[in-house]
């Protein structure tokens, strides 16, 4: 059982259209792939909160976002991101939790609106024994990683976005004599082939999450529908915006 000395973050931006999932535009518009963005953001947010006995923690973007993530999470605290390359923010905000006290830390992304929850707490149970834990994505990321000891060479050491992120840190893992465990793989949002995965998943009811807000937007766009060749909705606003 975990500890109230567990601290779980998620790094999250503020929707903003334009700047927020962009590479699902075309066929989404920006304001469609921000209003979806903020579906995830809160999904996941949800997942969290089924983890037990863990500080729940927003790393958030930009700086002046934290009205926006006090609205949508009043009851977790939050810290804003540090760092010019994705990979210095993860490191700082791990390394800032087991500064804080906690004994093993865990940030997740955003992107992940499906994601068990019963993973996030596997995470902090395999860090009993191992010393980094890793969730591997389809796409050859990870959708989290934990440690319980500051280890900044797996971050910043590691090309990020990149499809062999994964094998590299765990690479520089094993160069620096760390026991790596690896939790089941699952898979990230990023593009519109994903997003066709993640309508297949709600509507088969594959995962033990509801994604309740991503679920409704999917089923107010009629996704299923949506992207297909030739449909006129693809260049056109669906009046979500």
């Amino acid at each position: 059982m975990v500890s109230n000395s567990e601290t779980l973050l998620v790094v999250a931006k503020r929707p903003v259209p334009g700047q927020t999932k962009t590479r699902l535009c075309p066929p989404l518009t920006p304001g469609q792939a921000a209003d979806l963005y903020a579906c995830f953001l809160r999904d996941t947010l949800d997942i969290m909160r089924k983890v037990p006995h863990v500080r729940r923690v927003i790393g958030f973007l930009p700086e002046d976002a934290r009205n926006y993530f006090n609205q949508v999470a009043p009851d977790m605290e939050m810290i804003r991101q540090r760092g010019t390359s994705l990979g210095q923010r993860l490191d700082n905000l791990l390394t800032d939790a087991l500064v804080d006290g906690a004994a093993r830390a865990v940030v997740m992304d955003s992107d992940s609106p499906t994601l068990p929850a019963a993973y996030l707490s596997q995470a902090f149970e395999r860090l009993e024994g191992a010393d980094v834990v890793i969730g591997p994505t389809r796409d050859g990321g990870y959708y989290l990683i934990g440690v319980k000891h500051p280890q900044p060479q797996l971050l910043r050491r590691v090309e990020m976005s990149t499809s062999h992120v994964l094998m590299d840190t765990l690479r520089l893992a094993e160069a620096s004599g760390l026991v790596a465990s690896l939790l089941p793989t699952w898979y990230d949002v990023d593009t519109i082939t994903d997003l066709d995965v993640l309508e297949s998943d709600i509507a088969g009811s594959s995962t033990d999450g509801n994604a309740a807000a991503t679920r409704s937007w999917l089923t107010k766009m009629d996704w299923h529908n949506f992207n297909k060749p030739g449909n006129a909705r693809l260049t056109h606003h669906s009046g979500l915006e």
